[in-house]
Order: C-alpha cells, then structure tokens, then sequence
C-alpha cells in the first residue's frame, strides 16, 4: 500500500503537479536564502528599521505621557515612582550590609569577651 514520493503515478493527476511545486519551492528557498543573507540586504534592513524607530518616537512619547497623566489620574503610581522607589531601596539594601560588615568587624576586633569575675570576699 505504501507508495514512495520519487516514482510519478500515472493515476494521480496532481502528483505531477506536486512534484512541480516541491521543486519550485526548493528553488524559491535557495534564492531567497542568498538574498536574505547578502550584505545589501542587511543595510536596507537595516535603513527600514531606523526609518520606522524614528517615525514612531512621536507616537510613543505621546502614548507615555497619556498613559502617566491617566495613572497620576488614577492615584497610581508611575514608571518613574517605581524606579525612583527602587533605587531607594537599593541605597538602603547597601546601607545595611554596610552597617552589617562594620559590626562584624567591630566584633572580631574587640576579641571573646570575658565574664567579669565575682568580687572575692576578704576577710
């Protein structure tokens, strides 16, 4: 029952047909490779890009500031809250393993403490 894909079928009147696209589509493929990976590709790639990344600059400055003015709105905090919160909590992280360092020094450097010893009774 099982046929292979090389030999043509005389009564399948689309296995000419699908023979014609496979080899037409190995063929699209292999050019389209050595276009995409060609030099003058990549600059007009390239070209493209920054034309579309400066065309929509306008467009995302105005969507971030309806969208800041939309949370002030909503008494919610903003990008700039976050990040200004976030490097707050950095400072105050690096303050205490400051403070965490100078203790265990301070620590090492006074040495084992001694238990004071009781007051001998004299006679």
């Amino acid at each position: 029952m099982s046929q292979s894909n090389d030999t043509l079928n005389p009564f399948d009147p689309t296995g000419m047909f699908k023979g014609l696209r496979d080899s037409g589509m190995d063929a699209w493929s292999k050019v389209m490779m050595q276009f995409v990976h060609s030099e003058a590709y990549a600059q007009a790639s390239g070209t493209m890009l920054d034309a579309w990344l400066s065309t929509s600059a306008p467009f995302r400055k105005a969507v971030e500031k309806i969208t800041t003015q939309m949370l002030i709105g909503l008494n919610m905090p903003t990008r700039t809250d976050v990040t200004g919160l976030a490097q707050r909590l950095t400072q105050i992280e690096m303050r205490l393993d400051d403070l965490e360092a100078q203790l265990t020094e301070s620590r090492r450097g006074a040495g084992p403490r001694s238990e004071p010893r009781p007051a001998e009774d004299q006679p």
